[in-house]
């Protein structure tokens, strides 16, 4: 199964409100719950998603339901993969590690980048399926990576070209703008962005202030989730930020509002550590996936921030006493 952030279609309930329609119905509709989309960083199923998104369209009458609703985010909507991709040092090189980070915002879509002359293509491939279809996710995916490469190029830009391989309803021409000026073009030989080549050697634009209201949101959610638990607050964290490869002490205690300093020394209040909690989460996520064989184990080095598998598995036999492999056969779950 294919999972998605429910973050994805954050401001689907205002949208939905503003064409008439009744949100908690349609999301029943689709065999969900409201109560599933309330947490940002709760998974869902992709194909669901994608049911829900359709019926949506339908009720709404609005062919257009997954760009309208892209145009009513930002890119926070990506969680930490939008912060991640930041500080890579130009946009090509935040472009180059989509795919390896993509996974922490949606699995089951694949990202290309196509050389043109003087323009960049970048082309969104979805191995989901839906009874309903996915022309409204497909529209949803392709305004979120237009929105993200504007955020990452600053506000300079030019226009990007947004592609659709969707036909034009009677009611829509083949190309038509979005609020940003943007052109869609329905009808295109990919689903994608397209953009001038020169963009790639730009360093990206980071928004302060959109990082800043997003560690303000996580910490709120932190203290709603774990009030006054530092312990449980950095682990939370740091399963967060691993896949990125930046869990350090300094963005741990950054995401807090922290001192590194006064981040360990509250740690060692609560008789604990930052390298025993690293030590202790990781353990506790290998296993999961272990347990679960939900991820091979050299994915399951990289989720946990390692650079090579041969490190992540000398360091969980040094926990176990097992090897990844052994350990996942001692645990086997009866069939």
């Amino acid at each position: 199964m294919f999972l998605i952030r429910s973050g994805a279609i954050d401001g689907y309930q205002q949208l939905v409100l503003r064409l008439g329609q009744n949100p908690v119905e349609l999301i029943a509709a689709a065999g969900l719950s409201d109560a599933q989309l309330r947490n940002p960083n709760t998974y869902v199923s992709y194909s669901k998603l994608a049911e829900l998104l359709e019926i949506s369209a339908s009720a709404c009458n609005a062919p257009r339901f997954g760009l309208l609703l892209s145009e009513l985010q930002t890119s926070s909507v990506l969680g930490e993969l939008a912060i991640t991709l930041s500080q890579q040092p130009t946009v090509g090189d935040a472009l180059d590690s989509v795919n390896r980070y993509l996974y922490l915002h949606a699995r089951g879509v694949r990202l290309n980048k196509v050389k043109t002359g003087d323009t960049i293509t970048l082309e969104l491939a979805f191995d989901i399926s839906s009874p309903r279809g996915i022309d409204q996710l497909v529209q949803l995916s392709v305004g979120q990576l237009a929105t993200f490469l504007t955020d990452l190029v600053g506000p300079e830009r030019k226009p990007l070209a947004l592609l659709l391989r969707q036909k034009p309803r009677e009611s829509d021409s083949v190309a038509q703008r979005n609020t940003s000026g943007s052109r869609v073009r329905f009808g295109a030989a990919c689903d994608g962005v397209r953009f001038s080549r020169q963009v790639l050697v730009r360093r990206p634009h980071i928004d302060e202030a959109a990082m800043r209201r997003h560690f303000s949101d996580l910490i709120k959610l932190l203290e709603q989730r774990y009030p006054g638990n530092l312990r449980d607050q950095v682990r939370d964290v740091m399963g967060q930020l691993l896949p990125s490869g930046e869990c350090t002490v300094e963005r741990v205690a950054a995401t807090l509002d922290l001192q590194p300093r006064v981040l360990q020394k509250r740690l060692q209040q609560c008789e604990t550590s930052y390298a025993g909690l690293l030590r202790e989460t990781r353990l506790d996520i290998a296993e999961q996936h272990l347990r679960a064989h939900t991820m091979a184990i050299t994915d399951l080095a990289l989720h946990l921030g390692y650079a090579e598998v041969a490190i992540f598995s000398r360091n969980f036999k040094q926990w176990t006493g097992h090897s990844p492999r052994a350990w996942q056969k001692l645990h086997q779950a009866p069939a």
